[in-house]
């Protein structure tokens, strides 16, 4: 799914103030990370990764990992940290999705 830059700035708005839930350190991403990444994805829609100092990994690369395996957008990759949105399967996580639909539905 592409963005307009309104619609980014939109998620990067949101994302702002949030935590990286999961941080990838020098064992990597793994299949189990991976899992665990994509359900959280779909349940809070929009969350935060974040690479630790100790990590042979790049962001860009674990970036286009994590959007190919949960089905994502990457929303951004600001130093370390990757932010990731999909809009929720279940209707009840979908909190954030419903706020973005209505700023962005007016516009077309």
């Amino acid at each position: 799914m592409t963005f307009t830059g309104k619609q980014k700035q939109f998620l990067k708005k949101e994302a702002h103030g949030l935590k990286p839930i999961f941080q990838i350190g020098k064992g990597g991403l793994s299949d189990e990370m991976m899992f665990q990444i994509k359900a959280a994805v779909e349940k809070r829609e929009l969350i935060k990764v974040g690479l630790l100092q100790n990590t042979d990994e790049e962001t860009s690369e674990v970036a286009a990992l994590l959007e190919k395996a949960t089905g994502a957008t990457v929303v951004q990759t600001i130093g370390h940290t990757v932010v990731l949105y999909k809009q929720a399967v279940k209707e009840k996580n979908r909190e954030l999705s419903t706020r973005f639909e209505k700023a962005f539905s007016k516009r077309g």
